[in-house]
């Protein structure tokens, strides 16, 4: 199934933007974090193992697309006992909804304070559909552009890209554990680091 979602995406970008490049996620350099007030404090974690393709074109980055996929189970809070917690049907429920997708549907981009042209101090909100725990929910995303450059050992282009937003984990039924005590947020901050490298032509 998510082959074939890469492949359209590619089939797609040959039809409608022949400039666009298209971009897999590097997962080694890339980084999907997230954190949560916990009583006074703030508990972190991470998302191993994701994917996706990037579909980008530097001279209109509002026609972006994106299609990336995350699996639940390779949540990392650096504690087992509450990893466990969190893959079982109090939260994510793994066994039954094993993966995390976003598809971009739209892009609007919003100049920065930087120079006119200077597309590391505009922002990218992208909009498409965010789907977790069996729920589909559209939101949008502040992408920031990183900048571009060539890999060292792959000879091959890359694109860095950035965004920070919150998800109500209540939205998409990430809420079955009986929290009386009103000790765990119901927001959830996100936070993605993503390299991409082209492949293609």
């Amino acid at each position: 199934m998510l082959r074939r979602l890469s492949i359209a995406l590619v089939l797609l970008v040959a039809i409608s933007n022949v400039d666009a490049a298209v971009y897999k996620i590097d997962s080694e350099h890339s980084n999907v974090s997230f954190g949560i007030r916990y009583l006074v404090s703030n508990t972190g974690g991470n998302f191993h193992v994701f994917s996706g393709n990037i579909v980008y074109d530097i001279e209109k980055p509002e026609e972006i697309q994106i299609q990336a996929t995350i699996q639940a189970e390779s949540i990392d809070t650096d504690n087992v006992k509450r990893d466990r917690h969190l893959k079982s049907d109090d939260f994510l429920n793994v066994e039954k909804y094993p993966i995390i997708t976003f598809m971009s549907s739209n892009a609007e981009l919003i100049d920065g304070v930087g120079s006119v042209g200077d597309l590391e101090e505009d922002i990218l909100f992208v909009e498409g559909k965010f789907t977790m725990h069996g729920v589909s929910k559209t939101i949008t995303l502040p992408v920031r552009f990183l900048g571009k450059g060539i890999h060292p050992h792959k000879k091959k282009e890359v694109v860095g890209f950035s965004a920070k937003t919150v998800v109500r984990r209540s939205d998409f039924g990430v809420n079955n554990w009986t929290d009386k005590a009103g000790v765990l947020s119901d927001d959830v901050e996100v936070r993605l680091t993503i390299q991409a490298v082209r492949i293609s032509d």
